[in-house]
């Protein structure tokens, strides 16, 4: 394994699990029927009952008819639908053994191949690519919308693969043996039936698991908390335990470190998000690294790296939140605590992420949400530190190993709002060169990107990104789409999205992305000073940015919509509830917005971290201030809401968006609803659903933004 970093693995969990029954069979109808609730919309929770579906039918047909009855929807689909189809595209690669691995989707391949090639045939123009598993064929046999979830390859020959799928783009995914030789699963290889969790390789004839084993297996937010040790050729039940966690926390995992002469076994305990133990295997006893349960751990090679999110005095030694700290892994576990600090923050600077080469390491910081790329080195003297040489001065660049084990190779990409992605290839020392760039997908002429600073309720000054007309003339009268998200320690940085912009900026909206607290644009304090019952620090944030552009004569409260998905759904929610003045139209995907039940659905109970547990009382009473699905009024005046949501989206429950929905319909405000019965989280299952879901966000706002009316 190239980097072990269970910090990244627990953000793949953020937004959760899919509750099991022990028979592995899938449990979408996981609504818990509170008797004491007087929440007249609780039945659509109900996820696939047929009361509620043929409700979601029924409003989606509403909303289906009016926009597609507009010629320019079926103009815009189309047009963003080539976008996502197109062989013009990166194919991003990672690399294993003597080839380069590429998942690829497009016109011809729905649901996509698993291909790859050699680095010579990946530098030319058109590389001729091995395909080694057409999951379009696969769905046809089987009879299964199959969504490509991920494949692992075993060192040395990386022959046999461990392939996740999952079906209609749920997190609940199943795990099957791949043989890359016959190009064939495995019939009596290692498999898992359908749950959370996952399998991961230790050799060819054992894995470890973290599944669904039968009653009392599961977290109380839906993950895995046993792990356990699987031999070939034996029967699931008898796989061995390695470790076996609480209900209460977040999820159990186990992994094998196959990196040549640092083989190591871990276990992971993830207690809530950003807060774990991790355990390092010898002889089967399990040690504790001794390091705050609140920092994120990772070991590579000979180093063991350590984020801290929270200070932390070690003998006579202050170490700051945000900071980036190594020492060999061996000394670390003999005792020694004598660390190197890598990064520390200052008040506009924080840590973007490291990646490992063989001999550096690759430092990534966000310098008021922009970054700049750093090589440290390892010596007798200490850790030295110089630019990347090669690495550009303006863009999002992020930059990480072709293979750690191997080389001090990397590969960099290069972009942002305007400017289309450039893969670049690079050595430690030398100069990268260009290896793929993607095209100008949309006409950017005349755009400009500028950043700006909005003054919060608290004086606290938060960073934006304006995309929008050169010279553009402050009169108040432009139609802007303002953007943002504001939790779980995420950065939103600029990046080239070409949908956007040939949906809104190149028709002459401004877009705009908001950097609000909650997110990681400022390291862990920015994330830690909008949780629990500072939250609504989030929501002035971002209302202090919509002021800010109302203010500047870029846009007026007629002209001016929101967007956000997820937790950024909640966001949207009580922006309309709490700051319904600002905003003519808003688009809320994937929501959260029942916050007095959240914990009880599907992974709810796995972001207490986040918001707040709302059984308690005392917590309760600062949640309720920012659960949007208990503040809406019936007699207040909202701005148009557009709700989107997906029945098979087993992160955050599809109940959020129909209660919230059939509470305003019922209350006789303006609002729309679509649900995609497919996709997952992410809205859909493949690139037609995810263009179809883009135009009718797109097309709601325009309607509501555009017109010269409003």
């Amino acid at each position: 394994m190239s980097q072990f970093w269970w910090g990244c693995w627990c953000l793949g969990l953020l937004l959760g699990p899919l509750a099991n029954e022990g028979n592995g069979k899938v449990v979408v109808n996981v609504a818990i029927q509170d008797e004491s609730t007087d929440d007249p919309y609780i039945w659509l929770e109900d996820v696939t009952g047929e009361k509620a579906l043929d409700w979601v039918r029924a409003k989606n047909s509403v909303t289906q008819s009016h926009f597609e009855s507009d010629p320019t929807f079926q103009s815009l689909q189309n047009d963003l639908l080539a976008i996502l189809d197109s062989n013009a595209r990166i194919p991003m690669v990672s690399k294993r053994g003597e080839y380069f691995y590429n998942f690829w989707r497009d016109q011809k391949n729905v649901r996509g191949i698993w291909r790859r090639t050699t680095l010579e045939e990946y530098r030319k123009q058109e590389p001729q690519w091995e395909v080694l598993l057409d999951l379009d064929e696969i769905a046809e046999q089987e009879g299964e919308n199959w969504v490509w979830k991920g494949a692992s390859l075993l060192r040395p020959d990386y022959n046999r693969v461990l392939i996740t799928l999952s079906r209609g783009g749920a997190d609940a995914s199943i795990v099957r043996e791949f043989d890359l030789k016959t190009r064939q699963f495995v019939a009596d290889g290692f498999q898992l039936p359908e749950s959370k969790g996952g399998m991961t390789w230790i050799d060819f004839d054992h894995v470890y698991v973290a599944t669904d084993f039968g009653p009392g297996t599961m977290t109380t937010s839906g993950y895995p908390r046993i792990a356990k040790r699987w031999k070939r050729g034996t029967p699931l039940e008898q796989a061995e335990l390695v470790y076996e966690g609480q209900a209460d926390d977040m999820s159990v995992s186990a992994m094998f470190d196959d990196s040549p002469g640092f083989e190591r076994h871990f276990v992971n305990r993830a207690i809530r998000f950003y807060y774990d133990e991790l355990f390092v295997v010898k002889d089967r006893d399990l040690v504790k690294i001794d390091a705050p349960n609140s920092a994120n751990k990772s070991v590579h090679h000979r180093y063991l790296y350590i984020e801290l999110r929270e200070p932390w005095q070690v003998a006579d030694r202050s170490y700051m939140a945000g900071s980036l700290l190594a020492i060999p892994f061996d000394d670390f576990m003999n005792g020694s605590r004598d660390f190197a600090v890598l990064f520390a923050p200052t008040d506009s600077t924080s840590l973007a992420g490291y990646s490992p080469t063989k001999d550096h390491v690759i430092l990534n910081v966000l310098e008021d949400v922009k970054n700049k790329l750093f090589v440290l080195t390892p010596g007798a003297a200490g850790w030295s530190k110089q630019p990347l040489q090669g690495a550009p001065a303006i863009g999002t660049v992020s930059a990480g190993p072709v293979d750690s084990d191997e080389s001090n190779e990397y590969m960099m990409t290069v972009n942002d709002y305007l400017t289309p992605t450039t893969l670049w290839l690079g050595e430690i020392g030398g100069n990268p060169q260009p290896l793929k760039s993607l095209p100008a997908m949309y006409n950017a002429e005349g755009l400009e990107v500028t950043q700006h600073f909005a003054v919060s309720q608290d004086g606290t000054k938060v960073p934006y990104f304006q995309v929008s007309q050169k010279g553009l003339v402050l009169n108040g009268s432009h139609p802007t789409l303002l953007y943002g998200y504001g939790g779980f320690e995420i950065s939103l940085t600029p990046s080239y999205n070409p949908v956007v912009g040939r949906a809104w900026t190149s028709q002459g909206g401004v877009y705009v992305v908001a950097n609000i607290r909650g997110g990681g644009e400022y390291g862990p304090r920015w994330h830690q000073a909008a949780l629990k019952e500072n939250r609504l620090r989030a929501y002035e944030d971002f209302a202090a940015v919509a002021q800010d552009l109302i203010r500047r004569g870029v846009t007026s409260s007629k002209k001016l919509g929101i967007q956000g998905g997820s937790n950024g759904g909640l966001l949207v929610g009580n922006m309309v509830a709490l700051y319904p003045d600002l905003f003519a139209a808003a688009v809320c995907q994937v929501p959260l917005l029942d916050m007095r039940r959240y914990h009880q659905l599907l992974a709810g109970a796995s972001w207490m971290a986040e918001y707040g547990n709302p059984d308690d009382p005392e917590q309760w009473a600062y949640i309720q201030k920012f659960s949007p699905y208990q503040n809406i009024r019936p007699n207040a005046k909202y701005p148009e809401v557009l709700f989107t949501t997906s029945t098979r989206d087993d992160r955050v429950h599809p109940g959020h968006a129909r209660k919230m929905f059939a509470k305003m319909e019922e209350q006789g405000h303006s609002v729309r609803y679509f649900e995609n019965i497919e996709g997952g989280h992410g809205g859909a299952a493949n690139n037609r659903q995810t263009a179809y879901m883009q135009t009718l966000a797109f097309r709601f706002l325009a309607e509501k933004l555009f017109d010269s009316s409003r």
